[in-house]
Protein backbone atom coordinates (compact mmCIF):
# COMPACT_ATOMS: atom_id res chain seq x y z
CA UNK A 1 0.00 0.00 0.00
CA UNK A 2 1.30 3.44 -0.95
CA UNK A 3 1.86 5.69 2.04
CA UNK A 4 0.79 9.32 1.98
CA UNK A 5 3.62 11.79 1.53
CA UNK A 6 4.59 14.06 4.44
CA UNK A 7 3.34 17.01 2.38
CA UNK A 8 -0.07 15.37 1.95
CA UNK A 9 -0.20 14.52 5.66
CA UNK A 10 0.53 18.12 6.64
CA UNK A 11 -2.05 19.47 4.20
CA UNK A 12 -4.65 17.04 5.56
CA UNK A 13 -3.71 17.99 9.13
CA UNK A 14 -4.25 21.69 8.41
CA UNK A 15 -7.67 20.96 6.92
CA UNK A 16 -8.66 18.69 9.82
CA UNK A 17 -7.68 21.31 12.40
CA UNK A 18 -9.45 24.05 10.44
CA UNK A 19 -12.85 22.37 10.13
CA UNK A 20 -14.01 22.69 13.77
CA UNK A 21 -12.55 26.19 14.02
CA UNK A 22 -14.50 27.35 10.97
CA UNK A 23 -17.64 25.53 12.09
CA UNK A 24 -17.40 27.54 15.29
CA UNK A 25 -16.58 31.01 13.97
CA UNK A 26 -16.92 31.09 10.21
CA UNK A 27 -14.43 31.30 7.36
CA UNK A 28 -13.49 34.96 7.40
CA UNK A 29 -13.11 35.15 11.20
CA UNK A 30 -10.39 32.49 11.34
CA UNK A 31 -7.03 34.01 10.42
CA UNK A 32 -4.18 32.07 8.88
CA UNK A 33 -1.79 32.80 11.75
CA UNK A 34 -4.29 31.48 14.28
CA UNK A 35 -4.99 28.40 12.17
CA UNK A 36 -1.35 27.51 11.58
CA UNK A 37 -0.51 28.03 15.25
CA UNK A 38 -3.34 25.65 16.21
CA UNK A 39 -2.09 23.14 13.65
CA UNK A 40 1.52 23.45 14.80
CA UNK A 41 2.66 24.28 11.28
CA UNK A 42 5.27 26.99 10.53
CA UNK A 43 3.56 30.21 9.54
CA UNK A 44 5.50 30.62 6.33
CA UNK A 45 4.57 27.21 4.94
CA UNK A 46 0.85 27.75 4.26
CA UNK A 47 1.43 28.69 0.63
CA UNK A 48 3.35 25.47 0.06
CA UNK A 49 0.05 23.62 0.51
CA UNK A 50 -2.52 26.17 -0.73
CA UNK A 51 -2.27 28.91 -3.35
CA UNK A 52 -4.42 31.28 -1.27
CA UNK A 53 -6.92 31.32 1.56
CA UNK A 54 -9.64 31.00 -1.07
CA UNK A 55 -7.98 27.85 -2.45
CA UNK A 56 -7.72 26.55 1.11
CA UNK A 57 -11.47 27.16 1.57
CA UNK A 58 -12.21 25.31 -1.65
CA UNK A 59 -10.08 22.37 -0.48
CA UNK A 60 -11.81 22.41 2.91
CA UNK A 61 -15.23 22.10 1.28
CA UNK A 62 -14.07 19.39 -1.12
CA UNK A 63 -12.70 17.40 1.82
CA UNK A 64 -15.90 17.89 3.82
CA UNK A 65 -18.19 16.74 1.00
CA UNK A 66 -15.95 13.76 0.16
CA UNK A 67 -16.27 12.53 3.74
CA UNK A 68 -19.99 13.28 3.76
CA UNK A 69 -20.52 11.34 0.52
CA UNK A 70 -18.60 8.38 1.91
CA UNK A 71 -20.85 8.26 4.98
CA UNK A 72 -23.97 8.42 2.81
CA UNK A 73 -22.68 5.60 0.61
CA UNK A 74 -22.08 3.44 3.69
CA UNK A 75 -25.59 4.07 5.00
CA UNK A 76 -27.33 3.51 1.66
CA UNK A 77 -25.14 0.66 0.35
CA UNK A 78 -26.64 -2.54 -1.02
CA UNK A 79 -26.64 -5.27 1.58
CA UNK A 80 -27.08 -2.98 4.57
CA UNK A 81 -29.92 -4.40 6.70
CA UNK A 82 -33.25 -2.63 6.87
CA UNK A 83 -35.70 -1.04 4.43
CA UNK A 84 -34.31 1.93 2.55
CA UNK A 85 -37.05 4.22 3.90
CA UNK A 86 -35.84 3.50 7.44
CA UNK A 87 -32.28 4.33 6.40
CA UNK A 88 -33.40 7.57 4.79
CA UNK A 89 -35.20 8.58 7.97
CA UNK A 90 -32.12 7.65 10.01
CA UNK A 91 -30.03 9.89 7.74
CA UNK A 92 -32.35 12.85 8.29
CA UNK A 93 -32.62 12.16 12.02
CA UNK A 94 -28.82 12.43 12.17
CA UNK A 95 -29.19 16.00 10.85
CA UNK A 96 -31.40 16.80 13.82
CA UNK A 97 -28.89 15.44 16.32
CA UNK A 98 -25.85 16.98 14.61
CA UNK A 99 -27.25 20.42 13.84
CA UNK A 100 -28.69 20.77 17.34
CA UNK A 101 -25.31 20.27 18.99
CA UNK A 102 -25.19 23.93 19.99
CA UNK A 103 -22.08 23.54 22.14
CA UNK A 104 -20.14 22.27 19.13
CA UNK A 105 -21.78 24.73 16.72
CA UNK A 106 -23.52 22.02 14.73
CA UNK A 107 -21.71 19.78 12.31
CA UNK A 108 -22.74 20.97 8.83
CA UNK A 109 -20.10 23.00 7.04
CA UNK A 110 -22.49 23.55 4.12
CA UNK A 111 -24.99 25.30 6.38
CA UNK A 112 -22.24 27.29 8.09
CA UNK A 113 -20.57 28.61 4.93
CA UNK A 114 -23.27 28.82 2.26
CA UNK A 115 -24.51 32.23 3.38
CA UNK A 116 -21.04 33.54 4.20
CA UNK A 117 -18.88 32.76 1.19
CA UNK A 118 -21.11 32.53 -1.89
CA UNK A 119 -20.84 36.25 -2.60
CA UNK A 120 -17.15 36.39 -1.66
CA UNK A 121 -15.62 33.48 -3.58
CA UNK A 122 -16.78 31.93 -6.83
CA UNK A 123 -14.54 28.83 -6.45
CA UNK A 124 -15.94 28.19 -2.96
CA UNK A 125 -19.49 28.74 -4.21
CA UNK A 126 -18.85 26.21 -6.98
CA UNK A 127 -17.43 23.72 -4.46
CA UNK A 128 -20.56 24.12 -2.34
CA UNK A 129 -22.84 23.72 -5.35
CA UNK A 130 -20.99 20.63 -6.56
CA UNK A 131 -21.03 19.03 -3.12
CA UNK A 132 -24.70 19.79 -2.53
CA UNK A 133 -25.61 18.39 -5.95
CA UNK A 134 -23.78 15.18 -5.05
CA UNK A 135 -25.81 14.91 -1.84
CA UNK A 136 -29.08 15.44 -3.72
CA UNK A 137 -28.06 12.79 -6.25
CA UNK A 138 -27.39 10.25 -3.52
CA UNK A 139 -30.69 11.07 -1.83
CA UNK A 140 -32.51 10.64 -5.14
CA UNK A 141 -30.92 7.22 -5.65
CA UNK A 142 -31.85 6.20 -2.10
CA UNK A 143 -35.47 7.34 -2.58
CA UNK A 144 -35.63 5.33 -5.82
CA UNK A 145 -34.30 2.30 -3.94
CA UNK A 146 -36.94 2.80 -1.22
CA UNK A 147 -39.66 2.86 -3.89
CA UNK A 148 -38.16 -0.26 -5.48
CA UNK A 149 -38.02 -2.22 -2.21
CA UNK A 150 -41.61 -1.26 -1.41
CA UNK A 151 -40.86 0.61 1.80
CA UNK A 152 -42.33 3.88 0.46
CA UNK A 153 -44.88 4.96 -2.12
CA UNK A 154 -43.18 8.31 -2.68
CA UNK A 155 -43.77 8.32 -6.45
CA UNK A 156 -41.55 8.41 -9.50
CA UNK A 157 -39.99 11.89 -9.45
CA UNK A 158 -37.19 11.02 -7.05
CA UNK A 159 -34.95 13.86 -8.23
CA UNK A 160 -37.55 16.53 -7.42
CA UNK A 161 -38.34 14.98 -4.03
CA UNK A 162 -34.65 14.73 -3.11
CA UNK A 163 -34.11 18.38 -4.05
CA UNK A 164 -37.17 19.47 -2.05
CA UNK A 165 -36.19 17.50 1.04
CA UNK A 166 -32.56 18.65 1.00
CA UNK A 167 -33.58 22.29 0.54
CA UNK A 168 -36.11 21.98 3.38
CA UNK A 169 -33.47 20.54 5.70
CA UNK A 170 -30.92 23.22 4.84
CA UNK A 171 -33.48 25.88 5.67
CA UNK A 172 -34.53 24.12 8.86
CA UNK A 173 -30.90 23.78 9.96
CA UNK A 174 -30.38 27.51 9.43
CA UNK A 175 -33.54 28.31 11.41
CA UNK A 176 -32.33 26.05 14.21
CA UNK A 177 -29.03 27.95 14.35
CA UNK A 178 -30.80 31.30 14.49
CA UNK A 179 -33.40 30.27 17.07
CA UNK A 180 -31.15 27.88 19.02
CA UNK A 181 -34.17 25.62 19.05
CA UNK A 182 -34.50 22.15 17.44
CA UNK A 183 -38.18 22.67 16.59
CA UNK A 184 -37.60 23.56 12.89
CA UNK A 185 -35.60 20.36 12.38
CA UNK A 186 -38.17 18.27 14.23
CA UNK A 187 -40.87 19.68 11.94
CA UNK A 188 -38.66 18.90 8.94
CA UNK A 189 -38.37 15.29 10.13
CA UNK A 190 -42.15 15.05 10.54
CA UNK A 191 -42.64 16.45 7.03
CA UNK A 192 -40.04 14.04 5.64
CA UNK A 193 -41.96 11.10 7.08
CA UNK A 194 -45.07 12.45 5.37
CA UNK A 195 -43.25 12.88 2.04
CA UNK A 196 -41.96 9.30 2.25
CA UNK A 197 -45.27 7.52 2.94
CA UNK A 198 -45.38 3.86 3.81
CA UNK A 199 -47.61 1.52 1.79
CA UNK A 200 -51.17 1.09 3.05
Amino acid sequence: MTEASPSHDTREHILAVAEPMILGRGFTAVGLTELLTAAGVPKGSFYHYFRSKEHFGEALLERYFAGYASRMETLFADGVPGPMRDRLLAYFASWLHGACDIENHGSCLAVKLSGEVCDLSEPMREALAHGMNQVVGKLSAAIAAAVADGSTTAGDDCDALAEALYSMWLGAALRTKVLRDPAPLQRALDETRRRLPQPD
